[in-house]
């Protein structure tokens, strides 16, 4: 059984996810929104990078993850604080 629909399935709700977060940005003005909508547009398009294997830098690949997920932090950090 061939699985490969579902990694199309989970770039599309990264997706939605990266759109809510300019939702919470504009509609409900929080700036946390910035943090969730900066991880998942890179998660979106590093899992497509590899998926179709695009011709990026492995490193430039590996750094834009590590900043998604230092972003995601952040937010989590913040959401904590409060």
């Amino acid at each position: 059984m061939n699985l490969e629909f579902l990694q199309y399935l989970s770039i599309t709700i990264e997706a939605v996810i990266a759109i809510f977060g300019l939702m919470i940005v504009s509609n409900k003005k929080k700036k946390l929104g910035w943090g969730i909508f900066l991880t998942f547009a890179i998660y979106v398009i590093y899992d497509f990078a590899r998926l179709l294997e695009w011709n990026i830098n492995q490193n430039l690949l590996y750094a834009s993850f590590f900043i998604a997920t230092l972003s995601m932090l952040l937010v989590v950090l913040k959401i904590y604080k409060k």
